[in-house]
């Protein structure tokens, strides 16, 4: 068989500590999953049903460990915003997976960026149509190394925050997601069925905000280091 084009390369995010790289299937981001998030967006965080959108595999950016990432500011936006999340991924398939077995399926963990062209997105909003020119585009989810979740456990409690320029923007803490990574994994397992190679963002805390060419942010989750993105 023979392909009209080359087929693009697979998006594959390192392991920490191997040579090992992750590859990406497809990528679920959690909407409002902290309820001081859902209040500065200008909604009731009442714990409704999670919702979801979706990034396209080569919107993330692997990052390795101790670098420094420079990412573009897109095109089309005057307010560029950051969301510091923690990242999980799957490495166990299913579909309608019980919240108690729902672990079992997640493989790792990770800090991940999801940037969002905040002007388009609220536009999008308002006009009640899909998020994707401001949340999908290219180069939109720069993700940190992969912590295989059979060295490092589940992230329970695990502070999370994120710098700009040094200045601390977001702190919270993994406990405060209003669905957890479990039930987020199980919730999502009935809609979609999840295989090996899923990536799920599962949300940001309070604190969101733009950033211009020459910020340099630094993110990170404890127990699995940081991420730094300079805007260029």
């Amino acid at each position: 068989m023979s392909y009209v084009f080359t087929p693009p390369a697979t998006v594959a995010i390192p392991v920490a500590g191997s040579d090992d790289r992750f590859a990406v299937r497809r990528v679920y981001c959690v909407g409002r999953n902290y309820a001081a998030h859902a209040r500065e967006m200008g909604f009731d965080p009442e714990r409704e049903p999670p919702f979801f959108f979706c990034k396209p595999a080569d919107a993330i950016v692997p990052v390795q460990a101790g670098t420094t990432l420079e990412l573009p500011y897109p095109a089309q936006t005057q307010n560029y915003h950051y969301e510091a999340e923690l990242v999980a991924v799957i490495g166990k398939g299913g579909s309608d997976i019980p919240v108690g077995q729902a672990l079992e399926h997640v493989w790792g963990y990770a800090v991940g960026l999801d940037m969002t062209r905040r002007d388009l997105q609220m536009k999008m909003r308002e006009m009640g149509r899909p998020w994707e020119i401001g949340k999908a585009f290219d180069a939109s989810a720069p993700v940190g190394p992969i912590h295989r979740a059979s060295d490092i456990g589940h992230p329970q409690q695990a502070a999370l925050w994120l710098t700009v320029n040094g200045e601390t923007k977001q702190r919270s803490t993994v406990a405060h997601l209003i669905w957890s990574v479990a039930e987020t994994v199980a919730y999502l397992s009935q809609f979609f069925r999840l295989e090996p190679g899923d990536v799920i963002f599962t949300g940001t805390p309070e604190g969101v905000g733009p950033v211009k060419a020459g910020d340099t942010m630094v993110t990170g989750v404890d127990g699995l280091g940081e991420l730094a993105v300079r805007v260029v």
